[in-house]
């Protein structure tokens, strides 16, 4: 299945394909806003297209993606299961938790959270 624009809990999502392009580069990420600029506000991404150096926070990959989905402002979900990175990484689990309590990044289990969240406001 191709990226996909979805309507979800009245919501615009880009729904991204767990089997396409990993987001390796900050071009990579520019390359998923464009996309969204289809008409979505929030881009739901698969932690598996992620690169790990996504997950490791002192490189500053995350980072950079995050302030490109926020200059653009387009929300961004993570979509999965990214328990061996909480593990590894104290700073990691505080930005997830701080992230979940804003409205610009979520890190999310699945869909079904996801149109939860946006259902709830």
């Amino acid at each position: 299945m191709p990226d996909v624009l979805q309507e979800r809990a009245g919501v615009p999502v880009l729904v991204c394909d767990p089997d396409g392009p990993a987001v390796t580069t900050e071009q990579d990420a520019l390359d998923l806003i464009g996309a969204a600029f289809l008409g979505a506000e929030v881009v739901a991404v698969p932690a598996s297209r992620l690169d790990e150096r996504f997950f490791s926070l002192g490189n500053r990959f995350a980072g950079e993606v995050l302030q490109k989905f926020a200059n653009y402002r387009l929300r961004l979900v993570v979509l999965g299961d990214i328990s061996r990175h909480l593990e590894a990484s104290s700073a990691l689990r505080a930005l997830v938790r701080e992230s979940n309590r804003s409205r610009q990044v979520w890190f999310l289990p699945d869909l079904d959270a996801l149109d939860a969240r946006l259902g709830a406001g």
